[in-house]
């Protein structure tokens, strides 16, 4: 999703400690989204079971920031069957039409958990993408793998210890993130919902394009 090229789209990016690889669509403002149903990710993983644990950290993380109201829906929950849409794939009008008026919502959160290895090396990997139901456009996609055994990620890990109230985590040390795979997920989650905050804050073009929807 993110590799594909297009011409007129313009990808601003500002530094944080969180994923290299997310798009800001320009002419979309996630600040003026009223609310989004973020849809359970489906998992290419071996560990199927970790896909609610997942979503519920994203989830989380970005109500924090309570940049617009969210509700989770299950991938069993019998408004999302019904609309038999593939998370992954370009929605077509129809479908748009139909999420919005079955979800109630003014956007969609879909992805997909596209790699997971368990501890010792904790690896989780992300797609995600924010879809204005008023039109099929992007407001935001990510792409990434967090390891933890990478020493890049261990010092993001670090800087998100330190970045946590004393009194949630008065004994959390880097180590339970790379061993615990809940804490993990919760980290993969702040990183996600601080790229969904970056927008309003300073922007650096990156050379790279995605196609609008």
């Amino acid at each position: 999703m993110l590799a594909a090229i297009s011409s007129g789209c313009s990808v601003y990016k500002e530094h944080v400690p969180a994923s290299d690889f997310y798009y800001h669509n320009p002419e979309k403002d996630i600040f003026a989204i009223g609310s989004v149903a973020v849809v359970e990710l489906n998992n290419k993983s071996n560990y199927p079971e970790i896909s609610a644990d997942v979503t519920e950290a994203v989830f989380q993380e970005m109500q924090k920031r309570q940049v617009f109201s969210l509700k989770v829906i299950d991938q069993i929950d019998p408004t999302w069957r019904s609309l038999q849409i593939d998370a992954d794939s370009i929605y077509t009008l129809e479908q748009i039409i139909s999420m919005r008026k079955t979800l109630d919502c003014d956007a969609v959160l879909t992805g997909t958990v596209t790699v997971y290895t368990p501890y010792p090396n904790l690896v989780v990997g992300l797609r995600l993408k924010l879809v204005d139901l008023s039109d099929g456009r992007l407001f935001w996609a990510l792409e990434q793998i967090w390891d933890s055994a990478d020493e890049t990620t261990q010092n993001r890990i670090e800087s998100y210890i330190q970045s946590l109230k004393r009194t949630e985590f008065e004994t959390l040390r880097e180590e339970l993130v790379t061993v615990s795979s809940l804490r993990f997920f919760r980290f993969v989650a702040y990183e996600v919902a601080e790229t969904i905050q970056s927008q309003n804050k300073g922007r650096k073009k990156l050379f790279f394009v995605v196609p609008t929807m």
